[in-house]
């Protein structure tokens, strides 16, 4: 596919939706190509529209506006087709960040393309790269989760599930949940596996702090502001060793716990894993709670 062309050119293409990526904190932070498109549309389609009108006024734009949010989408996409239908450009944004990106947009993409429209993406900010920018990570991989469930018990299967995972973790969370979100990342992972807290990425308190996962929740508990803002999480992979071997024990243990009591199954899966017991009995008992839970 060649897009020279469509990329030299400064308007914008009708009929056309653009999604675009808006700044996570500082205004400053939107791409020229960005502030053209937004400029040329027809209709801004935005998550929130009191803050995207804020940056519209900060750039000098007077475009329309519609709202499209996690609870109007289907109904808002519909309006957006027959936007396009009747020849218009259309410029999706989320509050911050890229559309669609654990944010509304995703289901408004695909309705688009398919009734056959075209989708263009504008690209520009995002937290969870600028987080792994700075972080100073010598990962080569990356896994990138979102966010994760608000309910304890799901968070938790979750967490339980990415434990052998060797891949860099790289969570988004937000402020009253991420004392909770540490404490079960350190019970899941262990207390010595490092984390980045990366916390209001380009705005005026940001702070980008790397420590061990067992000191983390006290080194949020340390200050009252170390919990406000909004959060991207960093872990550390499992290393290739410890994930084999955990995997091999975690399997041993789920077919061992459904005849044998705890401690008779503990007893075995240390025998053919190879495994510490003391680990194993912790695992065990972690995955009985999240099967009564």
């Amino acid at each position: 596919m060649d897009g020279t062309a469509h990329h030299e050119q400064a308007g914008v293409e009708r009929p056309s939706l653009y999604v675009v990526a808006t700044p996570i904190g500082n205004l400053a932070d939107i791409t020229l190509r960005a502030l053209e498109v937004l400029k040329r549309v027809d209709t801004i389609a935005a998550e929130d529209t009191r803050v995207t009108a804020r940056l519209l006024r900060h750039h000098g734009i007077g475009v329309p506006l519609m709202a499209l949010h996690e609870h109007n989408e289907r109904r808002a996409a519909q309006k957006i087709l027959q936007l396009l239908a009747q020849g218009n450009s259309v410029a999706l944004v989320s509050d911050a960040g890229t559309p669609a990106i654990s944010d509304p947009g995703a289901m408004t993409v695909a309705m688009v393309r398919e009734a056959g429209y075209p989708v263009v993406p504008v690209p520009g900010a995002n937290a969870a790269v600028g987080a792994l920018s700075a972080a100073g990570s010598a990962a080569l991989h990356f896994l990138f989760y979102g966010f994760l469930p608000q309910q304890a018990a799901a968070r938790r299967r979750e967490l339980a599930a990415l434990k052998t995972s060797p891949y860099l973790l790289v969570f988004y969370e937000a402020p009253h949940r991420v004392i909770a979100t540490v404490a079960d990342m350190t019970a899941a992972f262990g207390a010595e596996r490092t984390i980045t807290i990366a916390r209001e990425l380009t705005k005026l308190f940001e702070s980008i702090h790397t420590c061990k996962l067992g000191a983390a929740a006290a080194w949020l508990a340390a200050a009252a502001n170390r919990t406000k803002g909004e959060f991207v999480l960093l872990v550390e992979g499992a290393t290739e060793a410890g994930a084999a071997d955990t995997g091999a024990a975690q399997h041993a243990l789920e077919i061992l716990l459904r005849e044998l009591s705890l401690k008779q199954a503990v007893k075995l899966a240390a025998e053919i894993s190879g495994g510490k017991r003391n680990a194993l009995y912790k695992l065990a008992l972690e995955m009985k709670k999240t099967v009564k839970e």
